[in-house]
């Protein structure tokens, strides 16, 4: 499919047969102007049907990749269809459409290379589970020691990003969960990130692939992936 507009909105999806459909219909209703795409990570239900029939170009994965390597391949196909700018966006119905503008204006505007839409600048009726808060607090703390700036939601998957955080990110997205990783290796790469409040609500249906447990380990595995991140680059430096 030809290119329409400038941006892209990148939706990896698996399992999301309930959700996608209102998802891209909601999209749609805002009447801004953008493109969607949407990663099948080797759902087996039917989200790519779904998704084709909202109106969304479906690039289906052979198998699960997890993540990042959903959303790396929409960052592969915005590069490869020449788009100024990308948005990622759940598609589990998390994001409110409606709050696009707020992410992309900065992008757009020169003020960063990746806008995070953050649950926590600003009251919200949002509840998070507790062992997730707790790993979210451990990221702020560490993440903005890192890149020396504040970030509040490191886990947020509502982010646009400039072409330039394209070009970098097609070939360097962290894989698994990437999120709180990105910061860093974007941050310590000199891309301008900024932070903007928007509101997000409960998943609409399906659960989450993150209970207590997998909070616990998320947040392990993820602090590794950062630290191993700074020493690379640490030793680059050295060298």
């Amino acid at each position: 499919m030809d290119r329409q507009h400038d941006t892209l909105i990148i939706i990896p999806a698996f399992n999301e047969q309930e959700n996608i459909g209102r998802v891209i219909r909601e999209i749609r209703d805002t009447g801004y102007p953008v493109d969607v795409v949407v990663i099948n990570d080797g759902s087996t239900d039917a989200t790519a049907r779904v998704a084709r029939e909202a109106g969304a170009v479906v690039i289906n994965l052979p198998f699960n990749l997890g993540i990042g390597g959903a959303v790396q391949t929409g960052f592969k196909y915005a590069l490869r269809h020449g788009y100024e700018y990308a948005i990622q966006l759940d598609g589990d119905g998390q994001h409110v459409a409606a709050e696009i503008r707020k992410i992309l204006d900065p992008v757009k505007g020169g003020e960063a290379d990746m806008a995070i839409g953050s649950r926590y600048l600003a009251e919200t009726d949002y509840k998070t589970p507790l062992m997730r808060r707790l790993g979210m607090l451990v990221f702020s703390f560490v993440n903005s020691a890192l890149v020396g700036q504040k970030i509040t939601d490191n886990t947020s998957g509502f982010r646009a990003f400039s072409r330039r955080a394209i070009l970098f990110l097609a070939k360097y997205y962290p894989a698994d969960y990437p999120e709180p990783e990105a910061v860093v290796v974007l941050g310590r790469n000199g891309f301008k990130i900024k932070e903007v409040p928007v509101r997000m609500r409960p998943r609409a249906a399906g659960e989450s692939s993150i209970n207590a447990f997998r909070s616990v380990y998320y947040m392990v595995k993820v602090l590794l992936a950062i630290f191993v991140d700074v020493f690379k680059s640490y030793q680059k430096v050295s060298a």
